[in-house]
């Protein structure tokens, strides 16, 4: 089941604060929820250290998630999460400023839903983000649970 959570998984904290200010530009009222490391990310969705007690079964409505983070980077999270039966279906966007062809590639052979380039200019990410989220949020069908896996 989703929570309507958008997870931001982002460790610079100026990408951070421009995805913030470009949630609430765009008028989404969703709560963000930031990670600022790819395991404190899977730390949150599998109800894990800090997030220990958190009801597993909540998951975000989607996951923005950055390539380039510590402990573990974003092409291993979202391999993880692909893998795991209760995440499988989970929406994940690659928000990056990777202009890495093999990034893109290796991306979408995990199985991201969409890959979008961290625009510079604060405007254009504001835009970005609105459009992320009008799509993602609003627009989108999200897919059902996996079998065998309960709310």
């Amino acid at each position: 089941m989703a929570s309507g959570v958008i997870l931001l998984v982002e460790d610079n904290p100026d990408d951070v604060e421009l995805t913030l200010r470009g949630v609430l530009h765009g008028r989404i009222s969703n709560e963000v929820v930031v990670t600022r490391d790819g395991q404190e990310a899977l730390d949150y969705l599998f109800c894990r250290g800090d997030w220990t007690g958190r009801n597993a079964h909540d998951l975000p409505a989607i996951v923005l998630l950055d390539i380039h983070l510590p402990r573990m980077n974003g092409l291993e999270v979202l391999r993880h999460i692909r893998t795991d039966e209760r995440t499988s279906r989970l929406p994940v966007v690659m928000l990056t400023s990777s202009n890495e062809e093999r990034d893109l590639a290796e991306s979408y052979d995990l199985g991201a839903n969409s890959f979008v380039r961290k625009p510079v200019d604060f405007d254009q990410f504001a835009a970005a983000v609105h459009q992320l989220g009008l799509y993602w949020l609003v627009i989108n069908e999200p897919p059902p649970p996996t079998r065998g896996v309960r709310p």
